[in-house]
């Protein structure tokens, strides 16, 4: 059963950081990207972020290019996500995916539940 499990969500002041986690099972990790996504109200789900966990490539949505940084430990089957010098429009329900490759929510198949992550300022 493929199970994606995001975690590290919280609440923070503007200028803060954060770090959460993916931790993926069920699948062969190696062979798809993990994207995270977030989904503020009112607003439509954004792809902001994603590694190909086998050469390690990364993908970064303006809004969050220089303050996010994402990173995957493969013998772990988790991907984190960095986030510093947070915005209080980054508040946001955060969710990790698996799939092919982007940040165009589609192109995944997979799908954890969120994490919520709350900027005050």
């Amino acid at each position: 059963e493929v199970q994606l499990q995001a975690s590290g969500g919280g609440w923070v002041q503007a200028g803060g950081s954060l770090r959460i986690s993916c931790a993926a099972s069920g699948f062969i990790f190696e062979s798809y990207a993990i994207g995270w996504f977030r989904q503020a109200p009112g607003k439509e789900r954004e792809g902001i972020s994603c590694i190909t966990s086998g050469d390690g490539s990364t993908y970064y949505a303006d809004s969050v290019k220089g303050r996010f940084t994402i990173s995957s430990d493969n013998a772990k089957n988790t991907v984190y996500l960095q986030m510093d010098s947070l915005k209080p429009e980054d508040t946001a329900v955060y969710y990790c995916a698996a799939g092919l490759i982007g940040l165009w929510p589609p192109m995944y198949n997979y799908w954890g539940q969120g994490t919520q992550v709350t900027v005050s300022s």
